[in-house]
């Protein structure tokens, strides 16, 4: 009988890769994508025709998995094309375990790709496009600038019930920043300060230009095999502990409490899962899309109390050198977000944990934490990863 105690460190990560992440002209969001598995499949010392699971997913394609499948030459025994938005890749995970764990299949590719700042689809026409697939009619009879908007309500609100500032949102971009300059792979490493965010331009009051995410192209891919076959791969395994997923609403209307997200749950199963809590947390990969996110999470995932966020990552906490590494490859606000982030973030906690971190690696790193978010606030996601130790 599958259960999620024998499912705990049952699969392992076996391989990594991302393509293109930045300015990518010329290539299509399957390129990417294509590009980047083929990395990850190499990394893992496999051979395409070794995958025989996929999970994949894409904002533009409802039946996307089947492209995808077509364009790799697969022919997969298990397929899950689940969307939650970028917490999609995260939650890819449990369901792929089970696969694995039964006999289903042997080797899944979790991959994704958009060329969503080269392609000739521009903002106007892609706000469109969401909400001709994406129906909110609550929200978008009053026109918000989604996401951005959803946002900054929460941050607003934030700010209103906690005292948060301005000052503290700020900090989260500096600090991811700060990662982003150690990281050559990272989209903007230029140097970045607190006025510098607060003098940027307002996007949707109170977030400004450099509270928002980047906008970039970019594919990334990863691939899961069971624990007893990642020690016969090239590289050195990295295990899921624990995986959940959790939505409370769609909407960010829908939410009961703007400063309380699902992450609350998800983060809570997937401790659970691990046997772990928050102090056993060597590192954080979080879905950074607005610096309000960073906040949110630390305080739903356990880091530290409700209303507390906005002082807890003051004076470089989550920083290059503070008391917990957060984003450690510059995240969605400096590295890369190519449409949906979860992905990345996922990939630069297993080269954490394999020690590949180069200038910004974590010393004696042995667990991660990877958090994904999806849509308005609306899907949470939450991986516990970890070193061979800590089984």
């Amino acid at each position: 009988m599958i259960t999620l105690k024998n499912l705990r460190g049952s699969s392992a990560i076996v391989g990594v890769g991302t393509f293109g992440n930045g300015e990518s002209p010329g290539f299509t969001d399957i390129e990417l994508l294509a590009r980047s598995a083929q990395a990850a499949v190499a990394d893992a010392g496999l051979k395409v025709s070794d995958i025989d699971g996929l999970c994949s997913a894409s904002i533009g394609a409802s039946m996307w998995t089947m492209p995808v499948i077509e364009y790799l030459g697969l022919n997969p025994r298990y397929i899950d094309g689940t969307m939650l938005g970028g917490s999609s890749f995260i939650a890819h995970l449990l369901p792929a375990m089970q696969a694995i764990r039964s006999g289903q299949c042997s080797a899944v590719l979790v991959c994704y790709g958009s060329a969503q700042r080269s392609s000739a689809l521009g903002r106007r026409q892609m706000g469109q496009l969401r909400r001709s697939i994406d129906p909110q009619p609550y929200e978008y009879a009053y026109e918000p600038l989604l996401p951005v908007s959803a946002y900054a309500l929460a941050a607003s609100r934030h700010m209103y019930e906690f005292g948060t500032t301005r000052d503290q949102l700020a900090d989260v971009a500096v600090a991811a920043r700060a990662w982003a300059r150690l990281n050559p792979e990272a989209f903007s490493r230029d140097p970045l300060t607190r006025e510098d965010v607060l003098k940027s331009r307002m996007v949707s009051d109170p977030l400004t230009l450099r509270d928002c995410c980047l906008v970039t192209d970019g594919g990334g891919a990863y691939v899961l095999v069971s624990a007893e076959r990642a020690k016969s791969l090239r590289k050195k395994p990295v295990y899921v502990l624990g995986n959940a997923t959790a939505v409370w609403n769609r909407q960010i209307s829908s939410m009961h409490d703007l400063t309380l997200t699902s992450a609350r749950q998800s983060g809570a199963e997937a401790f659970a899962m691990a046997g772990m809590k928050p102090n056993d947390i060597d590192l954080l990969q979080l879905y950074d899309a607005f610096t309000i996110n960073t906040i949110l999470f630390l305080e739903d995932l356990g880091f530290c109390p409700k209303g507390e966020g906005g002082r807890f990552v003051e004076n470089g906490t989550i920083a290059p050198g503070g008391k917990l590494p957060v984003n450690t490859n510059g995240g969605g606000l400096s590295c890369t977000h190519p449409g949906m982030y979860g992905i990345f973030a996922l990939i630069e906690a297993v080269r954490q944990l394999r020690g590949e971190g180069g200038e910004r690696q974590v010393k004696g790193a042995k667990t991660a934490l990877v958090h994904g978010n999806g849509g308005t606030l609306s899907s949470q996601s939450t991986a516990i990863l970890g070193v061979e130790e800590t089984l």
